[in-house]
């Protein structure tokens, strides 16, 4: 996969493509080793080879073809994030947060292997990502790698994707007003989306100005991609979501979808992906796989 085929494939290839070289670079990190600790590891391979659409990952690659960076530092940056990507889902499925039986169409991790298992995988995979960030084969800069380790580093925390996930678990029974449904969003989603897209342009050591154009267009995407998933779970067919869906009207958690409406949070999910796409005004061309997912955010069906 150079960047040119990548630029000129349609975005599911590209998307399948950014998969297979994803794999690539983290199958030779996972060897099994022969001793008990093999079990941790042959789940963290588990939930990271069980398929999924590999976004992030591809955010990161497409964002870092707008500056030219070389396609194997923008390649582990995207497998960094995808480490802490299924390291969240992995945690998240546990019986303490969502309690998810599948994921993906395959049972659960710990359904698969058991609960602390599951556990240990999910804390190695984050560690495992913020190994790969600060290896020199990232970048030869350090002041890059550091940047990358900081900000994904909030992205998945108490700033971010952890801190939207408690703000989920305490809404239930509350009535959460539609800003502060946004914010648990933009942290719980968003945060790791924005982080794939600024990825690249830390990678490129791209301008500030250049810079909040992308952040732009992430934090609406984000908010896209998470309206388009509840409405998934209100509308969806579960053999084609790959999990259970329904699961938060019968959780009673605070959702768009549920305060606005399916017609109205749908047309809010287009506005938001529209927005999206009028941030990338300035990188014509160069941008048509980032304005390709914005569409994508919100006509998918799983």
């Amino acid at each position: 996969m150079n960047d040119q085929s990548l630029s000129a494939a349609p975005l599911q290839t590209a998307l399948i493509a950014t998969s297979e070289a994803v794999e690539r670079i983290l199958t030779p990190m996972l060897a099994i080793p022969t001793g008990p600790e093999a079990r941790v590891v042959e789940c963290m391979r588990y939930s990271l080879f069980s398929g999924g659409k590999r976004l992030r990952p591809f955010l990161v690659l497409a964002a870092s073809e707008l500056f030219g960076v070389g396609k194997a530092q923008a390649l582990r940056t995207a497998a960094a994030i995808e480490c802490v990507h299924c390291y969240s889902l992995m945690h998240d499925d546990l019986p303490a947060m969502d309690d998810d039986d599948i994921r993906r169409g395959k049972p659960t991790a710990h359904i698969k292997f058991d609960e602390a298992t599951a556990v240990l995988a999910g804390d190695a995979l984050q560690a495992l990502a913020f190994q790969i960030l600060s290896e020199s084969d990232t970048h030869a800069d350090p002041s890059v790698r550091v940047e990358l380790v900081s900000l994904l580093a909030k992205a998945s925390g108490h700033s971010g994707m952890v801190g939207g996930q408690m703000i989920d678990l305490t809404a239930d029974g509350h009535n959460l007003c539609e800003a502060e449904v946004y914010r648990l969003q933009q942290l719980k989603t968003g945060a790791l989306i924005s982080f794939s897209v600024e990825a690249g342009a830390i990678l490129g050591r791209a301008s500030p100005k250049v810079r909040q154009s992308l952040q732009y267009y992430a934090h609406d995407l984000g908010l896209a991609f998470q309206i388009a998933d509840d409405l998934l779970d209100v509308l969806g067919d579960a053999d084609v979501v790959g999990k259970a869906t329904g699961k938060d009207e019968d959780a009673g958690k605070a959702t768009l979808v549920g305060l606005m409406g399916v017609e109205k949070a749908a047309r809010q999910a287009q506005i938001l992906a529209d927005q999206a796409i009028e941030h990338l005004a300035d990188f014509d061309e160069r941008a048509a796989l980032l304005r390709a997912v914005a569409h994508f955010a919100v006509n998918r069906q799983n």
